[in-house]
């Protein structure tokens, strides 16, 4: 998770450029802070995908291949 502080700085920045705009420091700042915003909350959202098991009404797991074989090969979100 993104820092209380760096999601702050993301949304001075977005404000800032929609009133007066950005210098080109800025711009470079708020690129990478979006960048690792993404990185996070992709991350997260396939650790989250990856503890989903999909039973049918009998009890059968009926988790899609594909999700199985991500499971399989995926490391886990390390950030």
């Amino acid at each position: 998770m993104l820092s209380k502080d760096k999601i702050e700085r993301i949304n001075e920045l977005s404000k800032r450029a929609k009133t007066v705009g950005l210098t080109k420091e800025e711009e470079k700042e708020q690129q990478k802070l979006r960048k690792e915003y993404l990185q996070t909350f992709r991350g997260a959202f396939k650790n989250q995908l990856h503890s989903v098991k999909v039973v049918d009404e009998k009890g059968d797991d009926v988790t899609p291949t594909a999700l199985k074989e991500s499971k399989k090969n995926y490391k886990g979100f390390s950030h």
